[in-house]
């Protein structure tokens, strides 16, 4: 299986806006379900972009998962670790809310369980405040106010029956779910595929459109990750 090529994701609060992270940089396009996709911020570090994070473990070696909340705020993950964050789009006003705190300290019904020392990805439910967690073939829904979880550590196959015998049954690199649709885009080494949810519900879970390579769905993403991946250097704050 390839190395990852998108560590991270999670949706902006600006709609169809996202943000991919490739270890220590990322980029934020604007992507249309089914159609064209177009860079908004250049791929740079993310220290340039997010200097809250500079000098922290989310700058270097980068960020393994996230995942939106209300607003202008994500949860962040890099290894063990965890911070709360306003990430203020289009500018460079971000700021640390909470943390950075380990992700047993910040998510203690976390503690003892196959996510404490790491997240591999993240999405948002369409009910409440829950959101999926994945790490390896396993995964978890957790209401991220209340910090508890809703139902148990399963298998990806278990409550995501369409992936079972693809890559994705034994761990999910990235992901994050549509602004207005139940639909969420799964990201494993070069591939991705689109995946219709209901929460509670396995069997109205179904993929939308076949597995394919990143690249030929997500053009712009050429050159986030690898030998070519060169961030832009600005000579002045940019526009996040």
């Amino acid at each position: 299986m390839p190395d990852p090529y998108i560590n991270a994701a999670f949706r902006s609060s600006r709609e169809n806006e996202v943000y991919f992270f490739a270890k220590n940089k990322y980029v934020r396009l604007y992507y249309t379900p089914g159609g064209t996709d177009k860079i908004l911020t250049n791929l740079r570090l993310i220290s340039s972009g997010f200097p809250s994070l500079k000098g922290t473990p989310f700058a270097e070696p980068g960020i393994d998962c996230a995942f939106d909340t209300e607003g202008s705020e994500a949860y962040m993950f890099s290894g063990n670790n965890c911070a709360y964050i306003d990430y203020a789009p289009g500018t460079t006003n971000d700021k640390i809310l909470v943390g950075p705190y380990t992700i047993a300290d910040m998510f203690p019904a976390l503690n003892s369980t196959m996510f404490a020392d790491g997240i591999d990805s993240a999405f948002r439910s369409t009910r409440g405040k829950e959101v999926y967690l994945f790490k390896r073939n396993g995964y978890a829904c957790i209401d991220y106010d209340s910090k508890q979880f809703v139902g148990s550590i399963r298998k990806i196959t278990d409550g995501f029956p369409v992936l079972r015998d693809t890559i994705f049954e034994n761990g999910i690199d990235a992901c994050f779910a549509f602004h207005e649709e139940p639909e969420t885009y799964l990201f494993k080494g070069d591939k991705y595929v689109r995946i219709h949810f209901t929460p509670d519900k396995t069997d109205d879970t179904r993929r939308v459109g076949f597995i394919r390579p990143i690249l030929d769905g997500w053009p712009s993403l050429r050159g986030l990750s690898g030998p070519d991946a060169s961030p832009a250097m600005p000579s002045k704050p940019p526009n996040k």
